[in-house]
């Protein structure tokens, strides 16, 4: 008798489960990905706010050594530095090389 009338709870409430997890599907569904990226505002904020301040900190690094007499030092980490910053702006301007031969090939 116990089990037959949990049965018959269970089956009147079916037809709820099935609603809640219509609502509860519609609400964890996932919204749709973004089409594309801001490329250019990745790179505006690149160049405007993260790459003046690394340059800064880098200043302050080559003067401390400069004041302590390391000057071959200071000279090295210039050298590497610089060399750092051509390598970030060939690939940038690769970046956009390689958008202009994307776009030129599929017109």
């Amino acid at each position: 008798m116990l089990v037959m009338e949990f049965g018959q709870a269970v089956a009147s409430q079916v037809g709820h489960l099935a609603d809640a997890t219509i609502v509860i599907a519609g609400k964890l569904a996932p919204t749709p990905a973004p089409k594309d990226i801001n490329t250019e505002g990745l790179v505006s904020f690149f160049a405007s706010k993260i790459a003046p301040i690394l340059l800064a900190v880098l200043g302050i690094i080559f003067i401390g050594r400069a004041s302590r007499g390391e000057i071959s030092r200071v000279l090295t980490s210039s050298a590497i530095a610089i060399i750092g910053l051509a390598f970030i702006a060939g690939a940038v301007s690769l970046f956009f090389v390689g958008d202009y031969l994307i776009n030129l090939a599929f017109k």
